[in-house]
């Protein structure tokens, strides 16, 4: 049975782990969720040694609250090497391209991101799969639940156009890239668009109202929400399409959010306005 080392049993690492066990895999981790304790570090270099792959999600420590650039390579790099890995990393590294495509060639460090591109760096020095993604979504963590829950925004910013990946996709093209050579990925959909977009066809598709059209100032948003609209770009995936034969199962929004309808609860989704105004397909 081939083992799969995991640290940080998040979301995102939940869904491969879900899949590599249905192919037969032995997996271990760390994280709230983990079988083991990050900080217990006999038993999780006892683990790593009989480990066929490491997988890390862990994101980039905060070095404004002193914290590790990256806490699995602080404590564990050396237990490492040799190992064949794999590192979830962002396609924030890639800063704001105006809109424009980007790809693995693209320059990173430019954004805002400047821990995440160090992170990134560092595992592909180490000879890691580096898989740069996106807006991640997925069943509890959609639109449709934003929308359900109040907490969608229209916003007035033409031109702006994100990347997304559905969760299930990033799991697929994780387990495409175990045996290919080390290097950056990007796993992003096919259709990269404006987050409107988004939010009419989640509207469309619980019935409910559109949230109103509000500027950036005016909407209020969190710190982390207002870093999302500082970066537009087009994320490419040609090269994942190539290397690891991978294709989206979601290629777009309208398919990904079809599929999540039906997790979202039908009492809650009644609860809203029952009529759409302004969408237009």
């Amino acid at each position: 049975m081939p083992r799969m080392f995991i640290f940080g049993l998040g979301y995102t690492a939940q869904v491969i782990a879900r899949h590599l066990q249905v192919r037969g895999w032995e997996v271990i981790s760390t994280g709230r969720e983990g079988t083991l304790t990050f900080d217990d570090e006999g038993t999780v270099r006892l683990a790593l040694t009989d480990a066929d792959h490491v997988l890390s999600s862990v994101p980039p420590g905060n070095e404004a609250r002193g914290e590790p650039l990256d806490p699995v390579l602080e404590r564990y790099s050396d237990a490492l090497r040799g190992k064949a890995l794999s590192y979830l990393s962002s396609t924030g590294v890639y800063g704001d391209a105006g809109g424009a495509w980007v790809d693995e060639s693209s320059l990173i460090g430019a954004g805002r991101r400047t821990a995440r591109c160090e992170a990134d760096a560092a595992w592909l020095a180490l000879g890691a799969r580096v898989y740069r993604l996106p807006g991640i979504y997925g069943p509890g963590r959609s639109m449709l639940d934003r929308v359900s829950a109040g907490r969608a925004h229209r916003i007035a910013l033409p031109g702006q156009v994100f990347s997304r990946i559905h969760v299930e996709d990033i799991a697929a093209g994780v387990l495409a890239g175990l045996n290919v050579p080390p290097g950056a990925y990007n796993l992003a959909d096919d259709l990269p668009c404006h987050q409107n977009l988004v939010v009419e066809e989640a509207c469309r598709l619980l019935g409910v109202d559109l949230p109103p059209l509000q500027s950036l100032d005016k909407a209020n948003l969190s710190a982390m929400a207002l870093a999302f609209y500082a970066e537009n770009r087009r994320v490419a995936n040609g090269k994942a399409k190539r290397m690891l034969g991978w294709r989206p199962r979601y290629p777009d929004y309208v398919a990904g959010l079809r599929a999540l309808r039906a997790t979202i609860s039908p009492i809650v989704a009644s609860t809203a306005p029952a009529t759409v105004r302004g969408v237009q397909r």
